[in-house]
């Protein structure tokens, strides 16, 4: 009953970011900008996902800990050390992209687990869970390095999280560079994650399909 409690508390927070989108987007008539109108929730929410990896560790949520480690870090990193920090991209409609494949993928995820967890998964939860993204997860990793990529002059011009030297540690960072390399691991990170979820996708719904023959 905990592992219930916990998922059904976790379910609605992203159904809050989709709400609010929608109720923005109604609002003003137009989807730019729009990431002004959830940047609370999606901080807090996002933020709070963190416990989602000792979830996982202690079996709460059924995933993988090192999946959901890189995912909710990457996230969070993403929301505080560049949307966050470089404001002036927050009305890129890169960002909007990111934000809604992460919110449909949460609210189709949480129905997944919600549903096996009361034994009565419909196929169409378990079929989406499966399927959408194939277009949900390329659109976000693209909404996220366009996102980054805009951030760069920004973070150039003002040195932002840059250390110089000399000083007294003699250590220097450059966040600009660091930026750039973060870009450069989604080229071998995300087609591992990618065809990952594509054998789990043939995995699953093949053994759906044959267990419906027997039926």
């Amino acid at each position: 009953m905990g592992k219930f409690s916990q998922i059904i508390r976790l379910s609605p927070m992203w159904l809050v970011i989709a709400v609010g989108l929608v109720r923005a987007y109604l609002a003003k008539g137009s989807y730019h900008s729009l990431y002004y109108s959830i940047e609370k929730p999606l901080k807090f929410f996002q933020t709070g996902a963190l416990l989602e990896i000792l979830h996982c560790a202690v079996g709460i949520v059924p995933s993988s800990v090192v999946l959901t480690s890189f995912q909710v870090m990457s996230r969070v990193f993403l929301i505080w050390a560049v949307t966050h920090s470089v404001k002036e991209v927050q009305s890129e409609d890169s960002v909007l992209l990111f934000v809604i494949a992460w919110t449909i993928t949460e609210i189709i995820r949480y129905s997944f687990y919600t549903f096996s967890l009361l034994n009565h998964l419909p196929y169409l939860i378990k079929w989406a869970r499966y399927t959408l993204f194939i277009v949900l997860y390329p659109m976000g990793v693209s909404g996220e390095l366009l996102t980054i990529y805009a951030a760069l002059p920004f973070v150039r011009q003002a040195g932002l999280y840059s250390i110089s030297l000399p000083n007294k540690y003699n250590f220097s960072f450059d966040y600009y560079a660091f930026l750039i390399l973060i870009m450069i691991s989604y080229i071998p990170i995300f087609p591992q994650l990618y065809f990952h979820m594509i054998h789990q996708r043939r995995k699953v719904l093949s053994h759906t399909e044959e267990h419906k023959k027997f039926e």
